[in-house]
């Protein structure tokens, strides 16, 4: 996949890039919790940069680690102009779960835990107390998807943004069930390319792909 490929008109294609880690406990539930990512790979970041293309739309998630992200890419020589805040990017909202482990979820001593039961048995529309549902998120994407590719018309779109808006975006292009969706695999700092053709539907250039 060349960032360089002329696009044929009516052609957006669409660069998911997970943000950088997070340090926190393994298995933190941070959904929209406004955490701060580490970005000190200056190495991988210049290998991303590198892969993107000049002077796209930009669109990030309004957390505060995906604006990190963007920061450290356009350090590392990516060429970016104006961004875009898009809250349909935003991860998945976990309600009272966020800031605690997955593990602590399945330990029975808070009284949201009896929802965790359910949850499990259909995580994609199990819906956390005071949160939102995977197949939820998967319409918010599809919404702010739809919107910026007719703005866009042709051209790429660079969006950074979440592990659970990216397999949003990954249902919405292979037209999954939300359920199959959440079981792909997004790394940090990966790169996703799909494109959307008009008349024609999406294709998949890469998935999870990550520097070497």
């Amino acid at each position: 996949m060349s960032r360089d490929r002329v696009l044929s008109p009516g052609t957006v294609r669409w660069w998911w890039i997970r943000h950088a880690p997070v340090p926190a406990t393994p298995g933190l539930i941070l959904g929209q919790m406004d955490l701060p990512c580490d970005t000190s790979d200056l190495d991988m970041m210049i290998l991303l940069a590198e892969r993107l293309p000049v002077a796209p739309t930009v669109l990030l998630s309004p957390l505060l680690r995906a604006r990190q992200t963007l920061q450290a890419l356009e350090n590392a020589g990516a060429v970016f102009h104006n961004a875009h805040e898009e809250p349909a990017l935003l991860e998945q909202n976990f309600g009272t779960w966020e800031g605690r482990t997955w593990n602590d979820l399945t330990a029975g001593d808070h009284p949201d835990d009896t929802e965790g039961a359910f949850f499990w048995k259909d995580p994609a529309t199990g819906i956390p107390p005071g949160g939102e549902s995977f197949e939820t998120l998967v319409r918010r994407v599809d919404t702010g998807i739809r919107h910026w590719t007719d703005i866009v018309g042709t051209g790429d779109i660079v969006a950074v943004a979440h592990a659970g808006s990216i397999r949003a975006a990954m249902a919405v292009a292979l037209d999954l069930d939300p359920a199959v969706a959440l079981r792909l695999e997004v790394a940090p700092l990966s790169l996703t390319c799909l494109q959307h053709h008009a008349g024609a539907g999406w294709s998949v250039q890469s998935m999870n792909e990550v520097p070497p």
